[in-house]
């Protein structure tokens, strides 16, 4: 079948008016208003989410406030973490302070060995440290110690303690004691990373 020139000039008209109409069409859309929505809340409903609005805000500054306060009280207490660059240093730095308290004992206790223990992390922001202690001591002796262990301006406990059976003759018995100090998360190594020290 052969097209006659008239059916040509159709066909081509038809062409340029269809990609007319369809850009026409694609523009439309863009522009298209967005659709219109029934509002949902009434009246009384957005005055009472507006009133909770307006609580919470004015009990901002009584938060903030509140923040600031257990801020410096954070501050406070992180004073009496043991203070040191890494985690061998707190570990001597708390046998330290644990043998000046032995020396200060009347009589003094004298510290048959010591051992440094392990580190570990002690929840997610800190680390623990540990130092265990042999002796031979009086009972009022190992009492007056771990009353002086209170006492001390850095976060450090007993974490274990081991008492064997007395000497009658001298009143005395061994004593073990293991004691954990706190010190920053950064000083203890991940059991993922390298190990613990």
């Amino acid at each position: 079948m052969k097209l006659q020139e008239r059916d040509k000039r159709a066909l081509m008209l038809l062409a340029v008016a269809a990609t007319l109409v369809i850009g026409w069409w694609a523009t439309s859309q863009e522009n298209a208003p967005a659709p219109v929505v029934a509002a949902i809340d009434n009246i009384p409903s957005a005055e009472k989410r507006l009133t909770r609005l307006r609580q919470l805000a004015a009990s901002v500054p009584g938060k903030q406030e509140l923040l600031n306060q257990v801020s410096l009280e954070l501050q406070e207490r992180e004073k009496g973490l043991i203070q040191a660059d890494t985690a061998a240093q707190a570990q001597a730095q708390l046998l330290q302070i644990l043998r000046k308290i032995a020396k200060s004992q009347t009589p003094p206790i004298d510290l048959k060995n010591t051992e440094i223990g392990t580190t570990k992390p002690f929840g997610d922001k800190y680390g623990e440290v540990t130092v265990a202690l042999n002796f031979d001591s009086r009972i009022d002796q190992l009492i007056n110690l771990l009353s002086d262990l209170t006492a001390q301006k850095e976060i450090i406990g007993v974490s274990d303690m081991r008492i064997g059976g007395a000497n009658p003759k001298e009143k005395t018995m061994p004593v073990r004691l293991s004691i954990s100090g706190l010190v920053r998360r950064d000083l203890i190594l991940d059991k993922k990373g390298a190990g613990s020290l």
